[in-house]
């Protein structure tokens, strides 16, 4: 009786069907990460647009917008707090009292959801601190201002941006990554700070060197509440801030996209590498007159 022979794989298919395999797993990889990305954008997208309707309802309550920052330094998301459902933090701060007193100290460690970007691995700056990812325009919110919807939007609510998000500092004193330290100067520095003032210090790599920014979203100065745009975004110059009172700064991403709140409640995905700094200032001042560029 004659035994038929068995057909078996030769090395040549095992490697084809192999690198099949390998081919398949790093396509199923790269769409999982793709939708997780989307994920994540998309949720913080939806706190930015959360912040921003909070703007307006505090608008319609009080008949002007938060102050960026107020004499005790507390920030606008603060004032927003009972209008993002936190009630019971906003309950537990008191205003008559600097945001950094021991009487606010459990408000200030509490972390917000809505105030943090899934997009940034890091969530937390200081552990007596809940951090922030979403800085307010200071074109609109600064010291004691006392802006209002919509008259001071001559520009459109739809053409100017309220609230930008950015990556947070990661604590170290050391210039390793701009988007992560900024340069911290004195007040007294504020006058003469222009874009390239950073440099030289940055350089240095250790001497005014901070690394926490948007550290607590109680904290409403420059760099930790507010921002200017005097930087195009993701620039690879370095943040300054003059004591918080102001300075030169933008918003920082991981990847080229900038996720920007506009007055309107909308949110838009803005490419850094794309957008011109012409438009993006425009797009910051809410009464400059002019028309935003065909890169917006």
């Amino acid at each position: 009786m004659r035994t038929q022979k068995r057909s078996a794989f030769s090395t040549y298919d095992l490697l084809a069907i192999l690198l099949i395999v390998i081919f398949l797993l790093a396509f199923l990889i790269l769409a999982v990460q793709k939708v997780r990305e989307a994920a994540t954008r998309i949720s913080s997208m939806n706190n930015l647009k959360q912040m921003v309707l909070a703007m307006h309802s505090y608008n319609d309550a009080n008949g002007l917008l938060p102050p960026g920052v107020d004499d005790n330094n507390f920030s606008a998301a603060s004032k927003l707090l009972p209008y993002i459902e936190q009630f019971q933090v906003y309950n537990g701060i008191d205003f008559k009292k600097g945001f950094d007193d021991k009487a606010n100290a459990k408000a200030k460690a509490t972390v917000i959801k809505t105030f943090l970007s899934p997009r940034d691995p890091i969530q937390s700056v200081r552990d007596d601190s809940g951090a922030t990812n979403y800085l307010f325009n200071d074109f609109l919110f600064f010291r004691n201002s006392k802006s209002k919807i919509p008259q001071s939007f001559p520009d459109g609510l739809s053409n100017t941006i309220a609230i930008g998000e950015t990556l947070k500092g990661d604590g170290k004193a050391k210039a390793e990554d701009v988007k992560r330290q900024y340069v911290l100067l004195g007040s007294a520095a504020l006058r003469g700070v222009k874009p390239d003032s950073g440099k030289s210090y940055w350089k240095e790599g250790v001497k005014n060197i901070a690394g926490d920014r948007c550290a607590s979203w109680m904290d409403g100065r420059f760099l930790q509440g507010t921002f200017n745009g005097k930087l195009k975004p993701n620039d690879e110059r370095p943040d300054v801030s003059c004591g918080g009172e102001g300075g030169v700064s933008t918003l920082r991403s991981l990847d080229d996209n900038i996720l920007l709140g506009l007055g309107d409640g909308s949110v838009r995905l803005e490419n850094a590498k794309t957008l011109t700094f012409t438009t993006w200032s425009n797009a910051l001042d809410p009464a400059d007159g002019q028309v935003l560029g065909p890169d917006w």
